[in-house]
């Protein structure tokens, strides 16, 4: 098949489009950074790269900035349009940015995607999108639910654009949870979510070690609560699935059954990052934060909303959607929690680039 991908240079992206260039399909990306994309082709195997086609043009701009003759070359050509790009960002200065690349950009790509007669369209959201909500459905949310943030909206809102195009072609949504390193290998190209808050407790220990001070510190969040993470060969293995497989005007949670909790991922960290002196306080119970804790729990202020959760998300559609497939439901161990975090701080060890 013909394919069309947008975000195709991101962490997902370059998974999932040698997926399908080894299934023997032929991929048109959109591509605002030449560089950036012709990197990304030349490192395929060689037998692959033919199959590949760069577009230069911008998410946000009318026909993605094409010229004429594109549009007209692209025109009844594409079965399958994947819409991955996105900005993934929390902070809430940064809402007109996000409204722009995540709802915009989802609205220009519709309208590109009728415009060429794209046969189907895969909309990569959020399992976020349940907002303030603890209980994730694999359907459409209230617009005027809670959000923890302007991401979180941006992306909401994007959905219930796509299901307006139901009548005009197949159309699907896949919601992965925080997404994460290679399951086998640990190796990730990030520096957003799990890897931001690594950054940032990487950033404040050597703060301290600067300072000669290593006193105990705490982020304030739930101990039991838990960080929903996905491999991104997991989800990436789920959307070329979806290529032949996915169901029109259907949403799919791509998402961790039995996710690790605060505790586990600390702990992990913890030991990697050689920082025995980090604890948690509970939210909700008596405390009084120093202030060395008042800068670490300001730096990490974004990632707030999801410390102290624990959210169930349904994946019933996901189920279904791998039951006769070779991709077994995901069971994350905690062996692959200690290789997605050491080879954030070995990089060595694997291929991380953050």
């Amino acid at each position: 098949m013909n394919i069309f991908l947008t975000g195709a240079t991101g962490f997902l992206g370059g998974r999932l489009i040698r997926n399908l260039l080894e299934d023997g399909h032929t991929v048109y990306i959109l591509a605002r950074n030449l560089d950036k994309a012709n990197t990304l082709k030349e490192n395929l195997p060689f037998s692959l790269q033919g199959s590949v086609n760069i577009l230069q043009g911008d998410i946000v701009q009318p026909n993605f900035g094409f010229p004429k003759r594109i549009v007209e070359q692209l025109m009844n050509k594409i079965d399958i349009f994947y819409h991955l790009a996105a900005l993934v960002k929390f902070d809430h200065d940064l809402r007109d940015t996000l409204m722009e690349m995540n709802y915009q950009g989802t609205k220009e790509a519709l309208k590109v995607a009728e415009n060429i007669g794209a046969d189907k369209f895969i909309h990569v959201s959020t399992a976020y999108t349940v907002g303030v909500s603890n209980q994730g459905e694999e359907k459409l949310y209230d617009l005027n639910q809670g959000f923890n943030n302007p991401y979180e909206e941006s992306k909401a809102l994007a959905e219930h654009e796509v299901f307006r195009y139901q009548d005009k072609m197949d159309v699907s949504i896949f919601r992965p949870a925080i997404i994460v390193g290679d399951s086998k290998t640990g190796e990730a190209d990030s520096a957003f979510t799990l890897y931001g808050f690594m950054r940032g407790l990487e950033l404040f220990k050597r703060r301290l070690e600067r300072k000669a001070s290593m006193e105990k510190v705490h982020l304030v969040g739930s101990k039991n609560g838990t960080s929903n993470l996905v491999p991104v060969d997991y989800v990436a293995d789920i959307l070329t699935i979806a290529a032949t497989e996915a169901k029109k005007n259907t949403i799919y949670n791509v998402i961790n059954p039995a996710p690790p909790t605060n505790r586990e991922i600390l702990n992990t960290i913890k030991h990697h990052l050689k920082f025995d002196d980090l604890g948690i306080y509970e939210k909700g119970t008596s405390f009084l934060l120093s202030p060395v804790e008042e800068q670490l729990n300001g730096m990490l202020n974004v990632f707030e909303p999801y410390l102290d959760r624990s959210i169930s998300f349904a994946d019933t559609n996901t189920q279904e959607l791998l039951a006769e497939s070779p991709v077994a439901h995901l069971n994350m161990t905690d062996e692959v929690l200690n290789i997605i975090v050491r080879a954030y701080f070995e990089p060595n060890m694997g291929k991380v680039h953050v």
